[in-house]
């Protein structure tokens, strides 16, 4: 019978490339101390002989896990139709795949939870480095991993003294766009339904969205507090559309609060966008295929977590790391908003 092949080693690798052990297992970690030459001829010697790399010896040599951390707290069912993650992730596999990096990923069910597994990754050592993500008024995970000296990234955190390196992504100019735009429209009472009060991000759009109208010289419409789900709109849209001084215009937190807040205007009788114009955020792909098509602003998931990984992987090198901005989100025009209709006396 035919037997295996024996393993080819980090050894067989370095006597046919004509190197050190130490200087082949430099060279296929992607790590300093070897020239451009010689990692090239490794790497070429390693693949020639089939050499597949034990994670397990690659990491006690090393001393990483080769594997970096992402905690997303959600609701199962909310998770499964928010396509902001899936995005995110794959912009993270972009760049920290090339490294031989692999995504721990958690998904949590409360703030308790959440900065529990933060600091168990972050102690136990599992992760070279974690993904703040969704981050908090006041958020208890920036000063403990803080303390602890813990390479992470924060994405979109508020402005001003965070501890990390971090992703940034404005939304403002957008949303003043927006704006803008629902008043050269003859929209004179512009609600927001926001997202949780505890994010950083919902704020910002709050505030936003609060300075544009009062740019324009409105009274800042209605504030109803949403979920970022469907759910959400739909409960907005029941507090929104059944007052005497209703709002022409909304625009939500993100665009899934948007759909069901214009299904459920639908299902009580208004016209989208002849009785109400309807907006959102994220830019997701669904809004294209929603009757009327939803206008959106939108951002690059994607384009983060690929920027997050990078600067991740270099903070965990050991490398000086700056804050990235990605290109401000921009505003897209479809036909869930339009001009305000006032019916004849």
């Amino acid at each position: 019978m035919p037997t295996d092949a024996p393993r080819v080693t980090i050894v067989d690798v370095a006597r046919a490339a004509g190197v050190a052990i130490s200087s082949a297992s430099s060279a296929l970690n992607n790590q300093r101390g070897v020239s451009a030459a010689t990692r090239e001829r490794v790497r070429a010697v390693a693949d020639e002989l089939g050499y597949v790399p034990s994670a397990r010896g690659r990491a006690l040599s090393a001393k990483r896990a080769y594997s970096v951390g992402l905690v997303v707290e959600r609701d199962f069912d909310i998770l499964e139709s928010d396509p902001f993650f899936g995005a995110f992730i794959g912009g993270i596999e972009e760049s920290i795949a090339p490294r031989g990096y692999v995504l721990a990923l958690q998904i949590s069910q409360d703030a308790g939870t959440t900065v529990r597994r933060h600091l168990d990754l972050a102690r136990s050592r599992r992760v070279d480095g974690i993904f703040l993500s969704e981050i908090k008024v006041d958020d208890p995970r920036v000063p403990e991993l803080a303390q602890l000296g813990f390479p992470a990234v924060g994405i979109n955190p508020h402005q001003g003294d965070f501890p990390f390196p971090a992703v940034r992504q404005s939304g403002e100019e957008a949303i003043t766009d927006l704006i803008r735009t629902l008043v050269a429209l003859g929209h004179s009472r512009i609600a927001h339904v926001s997202g949780p009060a505890q994010y950083v991000h919902s704020l910002e759009r709050i505030e936003a969205w609060r300075s544009a109208v009062s740019a324009a010289g409105l009274e800042p419409g209605p504030l109803v507090a949403g979920d970022f789900t469907s759910e959400g709109g739909r409960r907005a849209a029941d507090v929104l559309l059944t007052v005497p001084d209703r709002p022409t215009a909304v625009f939500c937190a993100n665009d899934l609060a948007a759909v069901g807040f214009m299904n459920r205007a639908m299902e009580l009788g208004f016209r989208v966008p002849h009785d109400v114009s309807v907006a959102g955020f994220d830019g997701i792909n669904i809004g294209e295929h929603v009757r009327p098509s939803l206008s959106t602003i939108r951002t690059a998931p994607r384009e983060l977590g690929r920027e997050a990984g990078r600067i991740l992987l270099a903070a965990i090198d050991g490398d000086d790391v700056a804050d990235v901005t990605v290109a401000p989100a921009r505003l897209i025009l479809r036909d869930s908003v339009g001009r305000i209709h006032v019916p004849a006396a």
